[in-house]
């Protein structure tokens, strides 16, 4: 199988990876770009005897760090509407913080993707952690049709310490909902019960808040596509609890982060 067809299947998750560790989708799809261009000119620069998702992302952290695209600030970049800087965290913190719990590397993976050692990654993680921890409480605005995952999502962040304000079914009560009391964290599904969209009830959200979202979603393609602004945190259903929470975590610190730095 050629290195194209072994690397394709990764490319929506690094693009993923890509804009949660520049703060933007365009700065994020340059990086991607330029990681490609590297294994066109060198297909040897992944070893797919590591595995080709494993190389990818190594050759795309390599990037990260030679490139200077990295220093810019979102509004240079191209940061979309409620979504933060990410910047805020030590760069290798955030790196180590974004393959464990978000992408789902193993430690050891981790480790060879960042060329350090297993005990580096373990303290990259409890800086991450530490840092995450001094978060703030805040109001959350639930927006999923499936009851019995609307609970669940309800009892973890019922669990981290937030407030739910409402559980919306449609686009219409999710607005209602964000307009009667605007939350400080939004998690929303894409397609809902009467097949509206939940991206589409954001995006009014957004209109009149700024704030982060988070988005679950069984159909993670619909959002990775390219063609128009993407979110810089998106969970694939079937979630596990851990990948929840530390979206959660990670979208409320650096939401936080960023408005101090702003004020």
């Amino acid at each position: 199988m050629s290195i194209a067809k072994e690397v394709a299947p990764h490319l929506p998750y690094l693009r993923r990876f890509a804009r949660a560790v520049t703060g933007s989708q365009q700065s994020g799809d340059a990086y991607v770009v330029s990681t490609l261009e590297a294994l066109i000119a060198d297909p040897s620069a992944i070893s797919l005897e590591a595995g080709a998702r494993l190389g990818l992302y190594r050759l795309f952290i390599r990037l990260w760090g030679s490139v200077p695209l990295n220093a810019a600030s979102p509004a240079e970049t191209g940061a979309l509407p409620g979504q933060r800087s990410l910047n805020q965290l030590a760069p290798r913190s955030r790196q180590a913080f974004l393959l464990h719990t978000v992408e789902g590397f193993p430690i050891e993976d981790v480790a060879a993707i960042l060329d350090t050692g297993i005990d580096e990654v373990g303290m990259l993680l409890g800086a991450a952690g530490r840092e995450i921890a001094q978060q703030m409480s805040t109001d959350v605005l639930i927006i999923e049709d499936e009851p019995v995952i609307a609970l669940d999502v309800e009892q973890l962040v019922l669990d981290l310490g937030h407030r739910v304000t409402g559980i919306a079914r449609t686009h219409e009560q999710a607005v209602k909902l964000a307009n009667e009391k605007p939350p400080g964290l939004v998690l929303a599904d894409i397609q809902l019960a009467d097949g509206s969209s939940g991206l589409d009830a954001v995006n009014e959200i957004l209109h009149s808040l700024d704030l982060p979202v988070i988005f679950i979603t069984a159909f993670p393609e619909r959002l990775l596509t390219g063609e128009k602004p993407e979110p810089a945190f998106l969970i694939t259903k079937p979630f596990q609890v851990d990948v929840v929470k530390a979206t959660i975590s990670q979208a409320l610190f650096f939401d936080r982060k960023a408005s101090s730095h702003a004020a």
